[in-house]
């Protein structure tokens, strides 16, 4: 909508911009994370991967649905040796599964983790292709704005950064269950009973509430407004 908005188009620019940076860094910091995640919480990254039996040259796991009784991973897409070659940077290392590990250790939400991990990492590549089609359609064609596809992309693709982050959220908290510190004290036994509790929460909630409809409100009169740059407008009407 007013794809010729001076002020759409900036805000855009920056956006792709940042996108496009992050796209490379992503890939890095990626790598780094998981190589940490299987040496110091190997269980873990066997969460993350509904890996169930430890194993060299170890398959990535596409999506699917982890069969807790059956131990086993349902309708998921195996990619072999990929796994391994990503955690250690060898296709024929040893990764360990979730049978190294006493089932009381095991994520209680192990299939909510497995997902919110697809969804993060799909969420992330998503927006890294967005920020790869952007740059080719500025190398093709110099410019974003003359495709209808990119543009719809793009507004579809809004919410991802905030799914990637609340996935994120899941992947870290529910897969360091049951252990509040790794390996030494568990989840039950940190907590402690806080009488009163229901009202601080019930106020944060509703603080947090009125935040939102605020935030939402605010962007909303920014887009649906069509905001102007006056200076960028008054050198597009000159013609220069």
């Amino acid at each position: 909508r007013d794809r010729d908005n001076p002020f759409h188009k900036k805000a855009l620019a920056i956006a792709l911009t940042v996108g496009a940076l992050g796209a490379l860094v992503q890939p890095l910091s990626g790598d780094f994370a998981a190589r940490e995640v299987a040496r110091l919480q190997p269980i873990k990254m066997a969460a993350f991967e509904a890996l169930f039996e430890t194993q060299r040259e170890a398959p990535l796991a596409l999506g699917g649905i982890p069969d807790v009784k059956e131990r086993r991973l349902r309708y998921g897409i195996e990619l072999p040796d990929m796994l391994s070659l990503m955690t250690y940077h060898d296709p024929h290392a040893l990764v360990r599964g979730l049978d190294s590990f006493p089932q009381e250790n095991w994520p209680g939400a192990l299939i909510a983790v497995h997902l919110a991990f697809q969804i993060m990492v799909g969420a992330g590549f998503a927006m890294a292709a967005l920020a790869l089609w952007a740059g080719w359609l500025l190398w093709r064609r110099g410019t974003i704005y003359s495709s209808d596809w990119f543009l719809r992309a793009v507004v579809a693709a809004s919410p991802l950064g905030f799914i990637a982050v609340e996935a994120g959220w899941m992947v870290t908290e529910l897969g360091r269950q049951p252990w509040v510190i790794y390996g030494v004290m568990r989840t039950a036994d940190a907590v402690t009973p806080m009488p009163g509790l229901v009202v601080p929460f019930a106020l944060f909630t509703m603080l947090y509430l009125f935040l939102a409809v605020t935030v939402v409100y605010l962007l909303s009169r920014h887009v649906l407004t069509s905001p102007e740059i006056k200076e960028a407008t008054a050198l597009a009407a000159a013609g220069r």
